[in-house]
């Protein structure tokens, strides 16, 4: 038996788990913690505490999952002070091997130990084993990656796809991207700004301050009340969620506009992601929002939206394209990843 430890670390919340591996490709959980990470001023002390508490040996490996970008096995995250070198981890916690590796990779190490019930099917299409496995996920932000079949295993390569430019394809979209460029006053707009959280509150904005609807009072005062807050590091109110849930319940139109547009251009972007992969292996669907939208992308235009590529059409028809349910997937793959260690 050999014991990983395997963390999911961000700015706000640390997971812990510690697991255990035999011959069998099975990760048994041990124990797992959750911490708010801005009551410690590293993560060496969570780790410690979390070893106390468990009362285990130390174990022989771990990987955590940081998000943020990896350099030269160094960490920094973006809302802490924490700057984290393996070697440094290694020494101050006795554990002889540690990696570090973004958290979009996590999610990509993560797909290869779902189960049935981890998934949503949105396309069945026609699965080749060989093929690239795709990844998208609207969060914070907007993660894209992909995995490649080397041998017995696959090798997990994150990207920066987020950060292309947002492609306008109707008249709407491109009022949004114009609105966008006055608004921030920039010279680009990114995809990650109309596909993420924050891309639902500004079309959410952009749809009312074009007047498409009336605002129900709630989430307008949700909505300025973000807005004010504007540059703080910790916000009251978490306008998506509540647009995201007005829209489920169908009680507020601007909501409800305002996720057929997100929508919309998240299956487009999806669609543009599996053109450049060909993810015959399965595209899949990560991040946040989906799982907690997923009878609106289940009933809107995603699929049309993704499929809607011209000759290609055919093509992306016959990929499969999956929803992540399980909201832990880069701890899954922070625990496989260390195996491999």
């Amino acid at each position: 038996m050999t014991l990983l430890l395997a963390g999911d670390i961000g700015g706000t919340k640390t997971i812990l788990r510690l697991v255990e591996t035999s011959d069998s490709p099975a990760l048994r959980t041990i124990y797992q913690e959750s911490y708010h990470s801005a009551d410690f001023p590293d993560l060496v002390p969570i780790v410690q505490q979390f070893l106390a508490k468990a009362n285990t040996p130390i174990p022989e490996k771990a990987c955590f999952a940081i998000a943020g970008p990896i350099v030269k096995n160094t960490a920094k995250l973006t809302n802490l002070i924490w700057f984290l070198d393996t070697e440094r981890l290694q020494q101050e916690l006795g554990i002889p091997h540690i990696s570090l590796i973004n958290d979009f990779a996590a999610v990509g190490y993560g797909i290869l130990g779902l189960q049935t019930q981890d998934l949503h099917t949105l396309q069945v299409g026609k699965s080749q084993p060989e093929a690239p496995i795709g990844i998208i996920g609207a969060g914070t932000g907007l993660g894209q990656g992909f995995l490649i079949k080397q041998g017995n295993n696959y090798q997990v390569f994150p990207s920066e796809g987020g950060h292309a430019d947002f492609a306008p394809r109707n008249e709407i979209e491109f009022q949004l991207l114009k609105y966008l460029l006055g608004k921030h006053d920039i010279q680009r707009i990114s995809v990650e700004r109309v596909v993420s959280g924050m891309g639902i509150v500004a079309i959410y904005q952009f749809l009312r301050d074009r007047k498409f609807a009336t605002e129900s009072p709630e989430i307008a005062q949700i909505v300025r009340t973000w807005e004010q807050e504007a540059g703080q590091e910790e916000k009251s109110v978490d306008p998506g969620a509540a647009i995201g849930t007005a829209a489920l319940q169908g009680s507020d139109r601007l909501s409800e506009q305002t996720l057929q547009l997100f929508i919309d251009a998240y299956g487009a972007e999806a669609g543009n992601l599996a053109l450049k992969l060909l993810p015959y292996g399965g595209l899949y669907i990560a991040g946040g929002i989906a799982p907690k939208i997923l009878p609106l992308i289940q009933n809107s235009g995603f699929l049309l939206n993704f499929t809607q590529k011209g000759r290609m059409r055919r093509l992306l028809e016959e990929i499969p394209v999956y929803v992540i349910l399980n909201s832990q997937v880069g701890l899954i793959g922070a625990a496989l990843c260390a195996a491999r260690l």
